[in-house]
């Protein structure tokens, strides 16, 4: 089991460390691979993952509702947590609702489920960045128009997809690999693009960092067990569900706090701290979902 979980996380791991050492020399200016990846490589990915063969959408209907259960539910339960520690909500919560399913969860899935479970992490991913954008968005700015959600190509790419494989369309076979080409850069450029955030992140509030780093995965792995109890998950869904819960937080969490100006320096302490403590956490998660 142990040289099982070893050889699921290594991969990730060395991405990611690649990425935060190039960054560490380099300090290069990643915004337009993170354009290009959000743009059109993950798009892509998701397109194919929905479109690629005939999508049972009420097969994925009660692992999606986990998803909302972890997400919405991890943020009750990190709210008295947040009074004890005299955080402003606006700042923890977030990082604590919304984990890390693109960089971490959409490779973290394939490499511990098979290729056969990417559609499930998609609709996990999926869950997870609607809400981010749409809920996430307006607890920091009650103004936020959630209109643009649906010109974003992540959720454009997601409906195409769905379309395509409800309506049992055929694609051209060759026009299907080169989507799917398009596909397979995202998740090593996912990961190796976390790498160089983590090189030029600042622990400067590191306490609150611990306890966030803490508090995600261990919440989240509460309510993802409940949850996956409660909705009658098949075992492999269950344990997607287990090992989603455990994600770190987004980077993103960052990325809206620096946006809103929501004390940005504490949400990537929270944020970073997060996901160098999921070399702990992702393992557990990992031993429990697959034992």
């Amino acid at each position: 089991m142990l040289l099982r979980i070893v050889s699921i996380i290594f991969p990730l791991f060395a991405i990611v460390l690649a990425g935060w050492f190039y960054g560490r020399r380099h300090k290069p200016d990643m915004a337009l691979a993170n354009q290009l990846n959000m743009d059109v490589f993950v798009p892509a990915l998701v397109f194919a993952a929905l479109a690629g063969k005939s999508f049972d959408l009420l097969g994925y209907q009660a692992l999606a509702f986990g998803a909302v259960a972890v997400v919405l539910g991890s943020g009750l339960l990190a709210w008295p947590l947040a009074r004890l520690l005299k955080v402003d909500t606006k700042t923890f919560l977030p990082p604590m609702m919304f984990n890390n399913s693109g960089n971490m969860g959409l490779p973290l899935a394939v490499l511990a489920f098979g290729e056969a479970a990417l559609p499930a992490a998609v609709v996990l991913f999926l869950v997870e960045n609607l809400l981010h954008f749409s809920l996430g968005a307006w607890m920091l700015d009650h103004r936020a128009r959630l209109i643009t959600l649906w010109r974003m190509p992540i959720m454009l790419a997601a409906l195409a997809g769905l379309a395509v494989s409800l309506s049992s369309i055929p694609l051209w076979p060759p026009l299907l690999t080169a989507i799917r080409m398009l596909g397979d850069i995202s998740i090593p450029l996912l990961l190796f693009t976390l790498g160089v955030r983590l090189a030029g992140a600042s622990f400067h509030a590191w306490g609150i960092g611990v306890a966030g780093a803490v508090a995600r995965p261990v919440l989240g792995m509460l309510i993802a067990w409940g949850a996956g109890l409660a909705l009658g998950l098949s075992p492999q869904h269950q344990a997607m569900l287990l090992v989603f819960g455990a994600l770190p937080p987004a980077v993103l969490n960052y990325v809206f706090a620096e946006r809103y100006a929501q004390e940005p320096d504490k949400v990537a302490s929270i944020v970073m701290v997060g996901n160098v403590a999921a070399l702990l956490f992702i393992p557990l998660a990992l031993a429990l979902a697959l034992g």
